[in-house]
């Protein structure tokens, strides 16, 4: 049977479609380990070309105006609805998302944020502040002092994003950049930049004036690496590993770039001793169902009051078996391979590590016995909080369930991380649990839910990184603040 996707050997630098400077590499298919296609390999050169065709091109688009760069936004929203039924076999083929999650959160939603940062920014990057009654000084007359908060597009973005939801993260980065007015340069990550590749194509097709848009991938670090050194470059948005996100943030100050660093997480799922099990354990189980914990807001750490600990291992215990593994391009598969053999063989070493100190694997902890594909069978461990899979981003279907006995305990344990992106308390108390929450350290809370809300400001404590996006928060994220002031 002929492979239905097609190789890709071109990015997109200035307008023009023109072949990668390094040639091409594989990308494989994490369910079945075949070629899914051929993907560009951008070297440096073709970072800086990119980064530099983004610079002389943004003026232009800045003073393009809210009203035309909406609207190419919406037809951009259009767009990838219309080709909706392309790329959502090209996302599960790359990705191993499941047909559920890639149907639901992959193409959908991304055309819902470029659909969302269509609208008028203006209220978000014009606003009021009082007046002020100003008494004479030495520097200058008395007076009724006004002034507003003009924000103005930092410039150029760098849009550097991690392979687990690649249409999705791009998506929540180049919108909002491009409705404040910035060019922008797309790194996809380098194991799954197909449908980034069409988004681009749709970008462009759709009318982006050239030099707006840009892309680079490649299989290695130097075009990203290119983008954080570029002088043309004034900001770098970045989703991924905390490893990768401080090496960026050092190299960044060279040039005093603006960063916004969505890294790694190690999720709570802070269970009190009043907890309603059964919504705990639908979160926890998340970890397993939503993308096989490839997810930074995986709650992979379960802190579970002492008193509910057999309750929730006989409940997970009850779950996992009708947690499907296998083929992702079935509706019935909930659990799909991970990304990479690479990837496959860093968290079964994880799980064994858990025996030697003084974990227990009690569900799972096994590879499915499948000829074929990177699979993880969902994993459950019982133990301190000192693990080494307590204590480490993981990014695979493991939870670690960690008991405490009061709740001053339970809130330390939480805590006690290097991480801080996104905690969960289960209480039926709103009020005890609306008080724990605040106590977390951590740049999101879920009480009683693992649901988001698309509006808040989303982004980490601690090393789980730097900044703050998501609704009108990404458009201050692609932003300057600059006062101005005036006498009346």
């Amino acid at each position: 049977m002929p492979n239905p996707f097609k190789d890709e050997t071109q990015l997109l630098i200035g307008g023009q479609w023109q072949t990668a400077s390094s040639g091409t590499y594989e990308i494989i298919n994490p369910a079945t380990e075949e070629v899914v296609a051929l993907a560009p390999n951008a070297d440096r050169a073709d970072g800086m070309a990119a980064a530099a065709a983004a610079r002389a091109a943004q003026p232009a688009w800045e003073a393009l105006g809210y009203e035309a760069r909406g609207a190419l936004l919406a037809k951009a929203a259009e767009a990838i609805r219309a080709r909706s039924k392309e790329l959502l076999p090209l996302v599960i083929a790359e990705t191993g998302a499941t047909a559920r999650v890639g149907s639901q959160m992959q193409v959908p939603v991304t055309a819902d944020r470029f659909e969302r940062y269509a609208k008028d920014p203006r209220a978000v990057l014009q606003t009021p502040l009082l007046p002020s009654p100003t008494a004479a000084t030495a520097l200058a007359p008395g007076g009724l002092i006004g002034g507003m908060v003009n924000r103005q597009p930092v410039g150029v973005a760098a849009c550097i994003t991690s392979y687990n939801f690649p249409l999705v993260n791009m998506a929540g980065k180049v919108a909002p950049a491009l409705a404040a007015g910035n060019a922008v340069v797309i790194k996809p990550a380098p194991q799954d930049p197909l449908a980034v590749i069409e988004l681009v194509r749709i970008l462009d097709e759709v009318g982006f004036p050239p030099g707006v848009v840009n892309l680079v991938v490649g299989q290695g670090a130097d075009a990203a690496s290119a983008l954080v050194d570029s002088a043309d470059v004034d900001m770098v948005s970045f989703t991924g590993s905390t490893e990768v996100g401080t090496r960026i943030m050092e190299a960044s100050g060279k040039t005093m770039k603006r960063l916004l660093l969505e890294l790694g997480g190690k999720g709570a799922a802070l269970v009190l001793e009043d907890a309603d099990v059964k919504a705990a354990v639908g979160c926890l189980q998340s970890v397993w169902a939503f993308h096989s914990g490839q997810i930074c807001t995986a709650p992979t750490r379960a802190v579970v009051h002492r008193s509910l600990v057999e309750q929730v291992i006989e409940s997970l215990s009850a779950v996992a078996p009708f947690l499907k593994v296998g083929d992702p391009t079935s509706m019935e598969t909930i659990v799909g391979p991970v990304i990479s053999a690479a990837q496959r063989d860093r968290i079964e070493a994880h799980i064994r590590s858990a025996a030697p100190e003084g974990g227990e694997v009690v569900i799972g902890g096994t590879r499915p016995d499948f000829e074929r594909g990177f699979y993880v069978n969902p994993t459950l461990i019982v133990g301190s909080n000192d693990l080494t899979v307590a204590r480490e981003e993981i990014f695979g279907p493991v939870i670690t369930l960690i008991p405490f006995d009061d709740e001053e305990e339970g809130i330390a344990i939480a805590n006690d991380t290097e991480f801080g992106l996104y905690d969960y308390v289960f209480s039926k108390d709103g009020g005890t649990a609306f008080r724990v929450a605040k106590r977390l350290k951590a740049g999101h809370v879920g009480i009683n839910t693992a649901q988001r809300n698309h509006d808040a400001p989303f982004g980490g404590f601690k090393m789980s990184g730097v900044g703050r996006d998501g609704g009108d928060y990404g458009l201050l994220a692609y932003s300057e603040p600059q006062s101005i002031i005036w006498s009346t």
